[in-house]
């Protein structure tokens, strides 16, 4: 006789989450848990009145205490994986074009949650974040290599959202071998992709997008990339014309890839970079009297946790504050957040109250997210994080 697949019982009222599309079952809403479930075996959720709610992994050491794969009575094995993953790949396949470097998975976005896949070249760079995905990584790994013709696979298995899963932290390769840096393709520019060193899984897929759309607005003048990592903001504006690129990173080594892919590119007599805190490098270039026509600001995430979202709106108003005020009339602000917990509203708050500190008046061109290679759950606002508002000075 087959064992009972592992039960988890939801409080009363909890399950109208569920039934909307969300994906996790947080460890608050538990009532009980029936069986002896190992980390990341199968369970079935039902509700307090035993209504069947879907199927997914269990993570007994994370706030997130089961991650659904499908709200349906269907088997969770080998063939809804592969089902899931050409699902992702046809996605791709339509809103993706002139670039080798694109997101084939996004974990919740592609109902395969804890799981993100991004594509160099013939090169897969693979995160399994949670216990559900990582138990099953090997099956996972055969299936993308199959269905995409690459030839390896890299786990980037190092974020600290690992450790909250009761995972180790490593990196390296897990089918095949390849180069581990990179030369993708975006529209028209080339960029060294750090694979094993490079923040994320070594690039940012998701901002490709707004880079493309963005450039042409630095056409004919003088630019500044704030938090600019390894300079592709710039070089694309350097590309559309703009008469000089400034970028401003903390971090030496990525310094060293800008001005890298600004020679790749053959603009790097146009392309100055600066190792220097954009904070204090903002009032600096105050004090000095600058001023330029287009300015990106794309900081890092100020706010990793709830608790963390009144000092991020403080930096947020800070460095929009300065830029403002090293923006020229008729000049274009392009910024951004990855702070899932600061929303569009909270934002564009704290860029209207640094405006008016900085006696500058906007007007909001165009309001950008993540790349469509990101898709967001409807259901899961947390798939949707990435912000990017695109301001003109008017005076």
């Amino acid at each position: 006789m087959a064992a009972r697949t592992p039960t988890v019982v939801l409080r009363r009222g909890r399950e109208r989450r569920l039934r909307a599309g969300h994906l996790w079952v947080f460890e608050g809403e538990v009532e009980e848990v029936r069986g002896d479930p190992a980390p990341g075996e199968l369970v079935e959720v039902r509700s307090w009145r035993q209504e069947f709610l879907g199927r997914g992994t269990y993570s007994p050491q994370s706030a997130i205490r089961v991650r659904l794969l499908t709200h349906q009575e269907e088997r969770v094995d080998e063939a809804l994986f592969e089902r899931r993953l050409r699902q992702a790949l046809q996605l791709r396949e339509r809103v993706v074009s002139g670039t080798t470097a694109y997101r084939v998975v996004y974990g919740e976005g592609d109902l395969l949650p804890g799981l993100v896949v991004d594509r160099y070249n013939d090169l897969l760079v693979m995160q399994t974040l949670a216990v559900g995905m990582d138990v099953r990584k090997e099956l996972l790994a055969d299936l993308l290599l199959s269905l995409t013709g690459c030839r390896a696979v890299y786990l980037r298995n190092d974020p600290h959202v690992r450790e909250l899963e009761g995972l180790p932290r490593h990196q390296g390769f897990l089918r095949g071998e390849a180069e581990l840096r990179q030369v993708v393709e975006e529209g028209p520019a080339r960029f060294v992709v750090d694979v094993q060193g490079g923040q994320k899984t070594g690039w940012f897929c998701d901002q490709r997008e707004n880079r493309l759309n963005v450039a042409a607005l630095a056409r004919g003048g003088e630019a500044l990339e704030v938090f600019c990592y390894t300079g592709a903001f710039g070089v694309h504006a350097a590309l559309a014309g703009a008469r000089s690129v400034l970028g401003i990173e903390i971090s030496e080594e990525a310094v060293r890839l800008a001005r890298e892919n600004a020679r790749r590119n053959g603009v790097v007599d146009r392309c100055e970079y600066r190792v220097a805190n954009a904070f204090d490098e903002l009032r600096a270039l105050a004090r000095e009297g600058r001023s330029f026509d287009w300015v990106v600001v794309d900081p890092p995430a100020f706010a990793r946790r709830k608790e963390a979202v009144p000092r991020a709106l403080s930096g947020y108003r800070d460095v929009n504050l300065w830029a403002l005020k090293l923006l020229r009339p008729g000049g274009f602000l392009v910024t951004c957040s990855c702070s899932y917990h600061v929303d569009d509203a909270a934002l564009w708050g704290v860029v209207l109250d640094a405006a008016q500190d900085a006696g500058r008046r906007l007007r909001l061109v165009e309001l950008r997210s993540q790349a469509r290679d990101h898709p967001a759950l409807a259901a899961m606002p947390e798939t949707r994080y990435l912000k990017c508002f695109v301001l003109q000075a008017v005076c």
